[in-house]
């Protein structure tokens, strides 16, 4: 055992593994190549909006848990960076959702 490796079983800290990192940001490209397709798709903005920001939480969700390693932390640091998290969200959804239906209101029809 490395003493890298060993120093972090001491501490009580699991890590992921260099595979588990690939295969999520295999997901998180995969993910960010939907939302690319969806934005050159003729949806309706409601629609089309709330899919991306339900995408974009959940690449944050798997951003936080692995690259961050709140998955790998105690259950009380976890439970108060969240709700900070989903808080913040809800305010930018409040002040940036209605303003961008007003702005897609705004273009001339095509």
């Amino acid at each position: 055992m490395s003493a890298h490796a060993h120093a972090e079983v001491a501490n009580g800290h699991d890590v992921g593994s260099t595979k588990l990192f690939a295969w999520v940001w295999v997901w998180l490209l995969l993910l960010t190549a939907v939302e690319v397709f969806l934005a050159y798709e003729r949806l309706e903005v409601h629609l089309m909006i709330t899919i991306l920001v339900g995408l974009s939480l959940i690449k944050s969700a798997l951003i936080m848990s692995y690259f961050m390693h709140l998955r790998f932390e105690r259950l009380g640091l976890f439970l108060l960076l969240v709700p900070a998290m989903v808080f913040c969200i809800c305010m930018m959804l409040i002040m940036f959702f209605p303003d961008s239906i007003r702005l897609m209101n705004l273009r001339p029809p095509q």
